[in-house]
């Protein structure tokens, strides 16, 4: 019952100046415009999902592709103006961005706390376009796609992206089910350089880590929760099996840093780089990018039970999500480091 607000109410207003009103995660009532074709993403989270949505509505980027991520990214939206984000640490659109941009709508995905509908309805207010809130929890991301798929006017599109998320979730259940905890591998998410910022148990930036099967480590103290930073002697004592990072130079330097030679996880080698190209698969943002992550942990967590090729699902997935094909070359770079056995460390 907890999907119900995903369902849309478009509600066709004759004579009036639009065309539906839409209730977003929130319990807002936006009033949509008769034709919705320049839509503008709030933060990075709300691009990604843009992007796989409906690329041909979208008019700028809150940060444009980097160049290694270009090549992934449709001709028709690559060289889009960056924007800036409204929303979240390093917020740079203003008001004026916006009336400059003259997008029929603007969206964000991920947050739904009271900071973020104060923020939409000010915007909404100063500017006279319609903004919607959208649910970017994980668990939710299938009805909030098919929510947007409605307000963006590509619901077939949607459908199908929705019908993945599902059944990825249901090929995770599935063959987890009869896991016991007791053999659940402790994984720990190394952020930063140096490895010791993680995203403790709960929080956006670690839910795909716990949804994939895994026990996140850095467990929820009372009053806390997001990201924190920790010792070395913590993360020994938490003795992960299975770390995974996104940061490169941490990754690089690990196995070589003596501090680090008695956490199982680095002993073992059982240490992985997340791709990141051309969005993040854990983060980066915390996205609908996130669901070929899904598979990609579980997989690397219980290799027997998700036998899996991951290079043919990382090759489906971006087909599906991104529309681009890639090339061997192209997944040997996106799997640099994320495959036991392989370039892992």
């Amino acid at each position: 019952m907890r999907y119900l607000f995903a369902i849309v109410a478009l509600f066709v207003a004759c004579g009036s100046g639009h065309a539906a009103d839409v209730k977003d995660a929130t319990g807002r009532s936006v009033a949509l415009p008769r034709k919705v074709e320049r839509i503008m993403a709030a933060g990075p989270n709300a691009a990604v999902v843009l992007y796989v949505l409906a690329p041909e509505k979208m008019i700028g980027w809150p940060s444009a592709p980097r160049p290694n991520e270009r090549e992934f990214i449709l001709a028709r939206a690559r060289d889009l103006p960056e924007f800036g984000r409204l929303t979240g640490r390093g917020d740079t659109a203003n008001v004026e961005v916006v009336l400059k941009a003259r997008p029929d709508l603007i969206f964000d995905f991920g947050s739904v706390s009271p900071t973020y509908v104060s923020l939409a309805g000010r915007v909404q207010e100063q500017t006279g376009i319609p903004y919607l809130l959208i649910d970017g929890r994980l668990d939710q991301t299938a009805a909030s796609i098919r929510l947007l798929g409605s307000a963006l006017g590509v619901p077939e599109r949607a459908e199908a992206i929705a019908r993945y998320v599902e059944d990825t979730e249901t090929l995770i259940d599935t063959r987890l089910k009869d896991l016991p905890a007791a053999q659940r591998k402790r994984v720990y998410l190394a952020r930063q350089p140096n490895g010791l910022e993680t995203g403790l148990t709960g929080s956006i930036n670690t839910e795909i880590v716990e949804r994939a099967g895994g026990i996140n480590v850095a467990e929820r103290a009372a009053g806390r929760g997001g990201i924190a930073n920790v010792s070395i002697e913590q993360l020994i004592a938490w003795a992960p099996d299975t770390v995974i990072t996104w940061d490169a130079n941490f990754f690089a330097r690990v196995h070589d840093d003596p501090t680090w030679a008695t956490v199982p996880a680095v002993a073992n080698r059982r240490v992985f780089q997340a791709p990141r190209l051309p969005f993040g698969w854990i983060d980066a943002p915390p996205s609908i990018n996130r669901i070929i992550g899904l598979r990609w942990i579980a997989g690397l967590l219980y290799p027997e039970r998700f036998p899996e090729d991951i290079r043919a699902t990382a090759r489906d997935f971006i087909k599906l999500f991104y529309q681009a094909d890639v090339t061997e070359a192209q997944l040997d770079r996106i799997l640099a480091g994320a495959q036991p056995g392989g370039r892992g460390r």
